[in-house]
């Protein structure tokens, strides 16, 4: 775990952290889909990501999801760190997009580390910072983007994280994620295609327009 450690954390963080990352982290492999927090748990632990991505929801009260944005390799939710150091629930989920190798890391080692290493709490602000950003543009895709510039926009961010521009998503799982009914999805991606931005193929959608 150590090398992974350095190769995706080395130049972010000097030596003894990373060496007190190993000691006391606990290295997960998980598969795509696999739940890594739910709404409502206390969190015990931060997710550091190795190889994979995973994606961040939010529920409203009737039980539909949201998606709010993507961590990737080296990066962390900082969401779930504001919650540790509360000691509140969790108000998002975490599932894994793709199959992921990530190192959870316990709530308390997180707040002794902002104080005792400067590399870890720059990381801590940055994610911070990078996941207010995020979070502003989905309420600006929400609130300014009609549905099929959201679609596009979802495909794009997608086709980013994985690395790949062949998106095997359903329009059912398009529409949980964008909040919205399969029926406007089907209709939105066959638009998309009329205009030469995707390509929809039988078993997934290619985007064009990266």
């Amino acid at each position: 775990m150590i090398e992974e450690l350095r190769h995706n954390y080395g130049f972010l963080f000097e030596e003894e952290l990373i060496e007190e990352i190993n000691q006391v982290g606990v290295f997960k492999e998980v598969p795509a889909g696999y739940k890594l927090i739910e709404i409502g748990e206390y969190i015990k632990s931060m997710p550091l990501l190795i190889s994979g991505s995973v994606k961040i929801l939010r529920e409203d009260e009737n039980g539909d999801e949201l998606l709010l944005y993507y961590i990737e390799r080296g990066d962390t939710c900082a969401m779930t760190f504001s919650c540790c150091i509360g000691l509140a629930k969790s108000q998002i989920r975490a599932v894994a997009e793709t199959d992921a190798k990530l190192i959870m890391v316990p709530v308390q080692k997180m707040e002794e580390w902002m104080g005792k290493y400067k590399t870890w709490q720059n990381f801590i602000l940055r994610s911070y910072h990078a996941r207010m950003t995020e979070l502003l543009e989905a309420v600006d895709t929400i609130a300014f983007l009609k549905m099929d510039d959201r679609i596009l926009k979802y495909l794009q961010d997608k086709a980013k994280v994985i690395g790949n521009d062949e998106i095997h998503s359903t329009h059912q799982e398009i529409a949980h994620d964008l909040h919205t009914s399969r029926v406007v999805v089907s209709r939105l991606l066959k638009k998309l295609e009329n205009i030469g931005k995707i390509k929809l193929n039988r078993n997934n959608i290619t985007v064009i327009d990266l």
